[in-house]
């Protein structure tokens, strides 16, 4: 285990409904792949995020089924705490923004960076609903672009010229919530002085050379027109503003926004409370030579490259105004922002609304995990929208995951159990025999680099070249053919399944489930593939029960790196990893595609 200390920050899901795959395609396999590929290089991980469960959303669905928004929460944190357990995502703590000790992290950030002058209060004019009186938040209202003419502009930012944005500066404004116009009434909130941070914020992203260039040619251009945000909202359901005469207000809270980034660090906080060790969160957020990992869709940069950090250097006294760390001490910044593109379906952008939406729990329910965290990995949107079709989806599955990793695990086992019932004994390595060996085992070194760099997508696809190799060895050698010269024919299922062990190694970290598998068809024993775990736990502080995701990584046998198999390994006929899709599949995904359900 090195020291080095790596914090995976998972964008939190909103808890207003379950999660769709397209969500899980931008924070949730890609931070997976991260953290498990770090454990295995034998680095110390802390990954967290939890349940958004703030904001005007969780009103309106809390409004229209006649219950309170923490009800909804409580329900859709449960659902979004199983879908994201049953497809394998590692958290070391997946919470809520619920909790006692989230609202007293964000309440601290607040007051640190009023300490330091950086938020001030102001009266602005804010966005009504006309019909309910409720605040709309700046997402919730679209209209055009007042810089760019672009239609579909939100409240807070043009997606099309990237420039901030107010509510009422749009023109022709509309509430996304129920089609109004939107009422604008004047208000006093407070706000971050985000253009105290041009500078700071331009001298830290000088540095960032690393990121994705569409996520750090974005996150430059947003310094161009920084104008102070509103820290506050109008709204009853919230944390509270940790101030005199504000404190006890039910008509103001901090916005949804600016608590629900704090969650990375509350999240830290929290797990280690849990761990016994109260201050090991610092390890993660003060070592100068700790890294910090945020991982989201592109809709989620301006918060993550610009909000956060900009809270961050305020409450380290880091802006223009200076000032000294709060009670916790000078916090890291993100090095990298690690934003995927969009995922469409079928042509077609997610909308539970519209009903162009596959759930995670109802995908999981009809085909396996490993499935879809390998079309994501191999076919997702890591630098450009990406179209899930389930035709494509048929076909990576079938060609590729069944037809090439399943098919080659299988003969190689199949042939050994049968021929020796173990591991066989080599003798004398041929050229090839080395070759591909030397080819398997060097590509730890070439995918652990693409991996560590987040090229996830170049990354598998280097594995699945070096698995096309083994399956290329095998036909070239076929060891059904030598019966006649029983030493050769071990030497060549010994390489093979050498070579399925590297290969197994170097897609753990994409498809944890099958490496599982594949670890005890090699006759391996114990845990190769840490799978997480939800466990019920009790607020730390007011008692209130929920459920969280955790487990214990460290238990597993996973390490990148060639782990030599063992002759004489007993090995019995193997079952298949994958599972092959009809194509009748297709035509049944269409039509409940079209029909909605």
């Amino acid at each position: 285990m090195s020291d080095r200390h790596i914090l995976t920050a998972v964008a939190w899901p909103y808890a207003n409904g379950p999660r769709h795959i397209g969500h899980v395609s931008g924070f949730g396999v890609p931070s997976d792949v991260f953290s498990r590929y770090q454990r295995m290089a034998g680095n110390k991980v802390l990954m967290v995020s939890g349940t958004d469960e703030h904001g005007t959303p969780i009103t309106v669905a809390a409004d229209a089924e006649g219950v309170s928004p923490q009800e909804i929460a409580d329900r859709n944190n449960r659902i979004i705490v199983g879908d994201l357990t049953g497809l394998g995502l590692s958290y070391d703590l997946f919470t809520r923004t619920t909790t006692a000790n989230h609202a007293a992290v964000s309440q601290e950030i607040f007051l640190g960076l009023l300490k330091n002058g950086y938020v001030f209060p102001q009266t602005t004019l804010g966005a009504i609903s006309p019909s309910t009186g409720r605040t709309l938040p700046d997402r919730y209202i679209e209209g055009t672009c007042p810089i760019c003419g672009y239609d579909g502009a939100r409240g807070d930012q043009c997606d099309n010229c990237g420039n901030q944005l107010d509510p009422v500066d749009l023109v022709n404004p509309v509430s996304k919530i129920n089609g109004e116009t939107p009422k604008f009434v004047e208000s006093e909130h407070w706000f971050l002085d985000l253009p105290a941070f041009a500078k700071a914020l331009g001298d830290w992203l000088g540095t960032r050379k690393s990121w994705r260039p569409n996520v750090l040619n974005f996150s430059v251009n947003l310094l161009e027109d920084l104008k102070p945000r509103s820290y506050t909202r109008d709204i009853d359901w919230g944390i509270r503003i940790p101030l005199p005469d504000w404190q006890d207000r039910d008509d103001k809270r901090i916005y949804v926004w600016f608590d629900a980034v704090v969650g990375y660090l509350s999240a830290s906080i929290e797990w280690a409370r849990r761990s016994g060790d109260p201050e090991a969160w610092r390890q993660w957020w003060q070592s100068p030579d700790a890294d910090a990992y945020y991982f989201m869709g592109k809709d989620n940069i301006v918060f993550h490259a610009e909000i956060w950090p900009a809270q961050l250097l305020g409450y380290n006294g880091a802006g223009d105004r200076g000032g000294s760390p709060g009670s916790y001490g000078t916090l890291n910044l993100p090095t990298e922002v690690v934003s995927s593109e969009f995922l469409t379906m079928e042509g077609k952008k997610f909308s539970s609304s519209r009903r162009v939406v596959i759930y995670v729990r109802d995908f999981l329910e009809r085909y396996d995990a490993d499935a879809l965290r390998y079309f994501i990995a191999v076919a997702g949107p890591e630098n450009q929208d990406t179209d899930f079709t389930w035709s494509e989806f048929r076909r990576r599955n079938n060609d590729e995951l069944v037809a090439g990793w399943g098919n080659l695990v299988n003969r190689s086992v199949s042939m050994a159990a049968k021929n020796v019932g173990a591991v066989p004994q080599p003798g004398d390595l041929t050229d090839a025999d080395r070759d591909l060996l030397a080819t398997t085992s060097g590509a730890f070194g070439t995918v652990g680099e693409l991996l560590g760099r987040n090229r996830q997508k170049a990354a598998i696809n280097e594995a699945m070249r070096v698995v096309g190799e083994a399956n290329k060895y095998l036909s070239d050698q076929a060891p059904w053919k030598l019966k006649e010269d029983p030493a050769r024919r071990d030497s060549v299922l010994f390489t093979a399944l050498q070579a399925i062990k590297d290969c197994n190694g170097l897609l753990s970290p994409f498809l944890p489930h099958a490496a599982q598998q594949v670890h005890e068809l090699l006759g391996g024993e114990g845990t190769w593939s840490v799978a997480p775990r939800i466990e019920e736990v009790t607020d730390l502080d007011d008692g209130r029960p929920y459920p969280v995701i955790t487990g214990d990584y460290g238990t597993g046998q996973a390490v990148w790196a060639s782990v030599p198999i063992t002759p004489g390994t007993p090995l019995e006929a193997p079952k298949p990893v994958f599972t092959k899709l009809d194509e009748s599949i297709v035509d049944e995904e269409l039509r409940r595609f079209e029909e909605g359900s």
